[in-house]
This record gives structure tokens, C-alpha cells and sequence, in this order.
């Protein structure tokens, strides 16, 4: 059985940082391409950072230059780096597996975790 488990949101004021992580078992974690994802209250679900199994990196324009994702195939984790936190940036924060192969598609989602960038 596939899990991803997101953990290190919480409260952070403007300005400020926090680190998510995202471990994954019951999958070959080096192989998928990680992404993590943002939703907010009202809003769609939209990409933040993707990292593929080969290490590069693509982010949303909105966090390009604050967030950092890097992943430890070793320890199954991929990670989010987030500085200069802005209220904007208050959502939870969904990290997603991704693999095409042999014609079908592996997707698997965490449960979430709430960044919440306040004063």
C-alpha cells in the first residue's frame, strides 16, 4: 500500500520560513516524479514545485526565488523550503508521486499540511 505522509506546516508570520516534508512508502520513490501542490480556501489546486527522478526542478512563478524542493531517495523524502513566507502563500500543501510507464499512470497524493503565513 502506497502512502505519502506530509508533515512540518503550521504558523509562520510574513517573512518567515518553514520546511514540509513528504515521506513515501510502498513505492520504488526514486523513480516517480515528486510535485508539490497548494490549495486555498476558494481557490483551485495549483502546482507549486515538481522535481523529477533525475533531479531537475521547475517551479510556479509565484514562489520562484523563495521555495526550494530537493528530495533523499534514500530516506523516501521529498522536501519544500519555503523563505519570505507571504499570507498569499496560505494553503494546504498536497505532495503527489507521478510515474507514466508501460501505458498507465501511478499517481498517488498525500493528505496535506496547513501552511498558514499570518501576523
Amino acid at each position: 500500500q502506497v502512502q505519502l505522509v506530509e508533515s512540518g506546516g503550521g504558523l509562520v508570520q510574513p517573512g518567515g520560513s518553514l520546511r514540509l516534508s513528504c515521506a513515501g512508502s510502498g513505492l520504488i520513490f526514486s523513480i516517480y516524479a515528486m510535485y508539490w501542490y497548494r490549495q486555498a480556501p476558494g481557490k483551485q489546486r495549483e502546482l507549486v514545485a515538481s522535481i523529477a527522478s533525475g533531479g531537475s526542478t521547475n517551479y510556479a512563478d509565484s514562489v520562484k526565488g523563495r521555495f526550494t524542493i530537493s528530495r533523499d531517495n534514500a530516506k523516501n523524502t521529498v522536501y519544500l523550503q519555503m523563505n519570505s513566507l507571504k499570507p498569499e502563500d496560505t494553503a494546504v500543501y498536497y505532495c503527489n508521486a507521478f510515474i507514466f510507464r508501460w501505458g498507465t499512470v501511478d499517481d498517488y497524493w498525500g493528505q496535506g499540511t496547513q501552511v498558514t503565513v499570518s501576523s
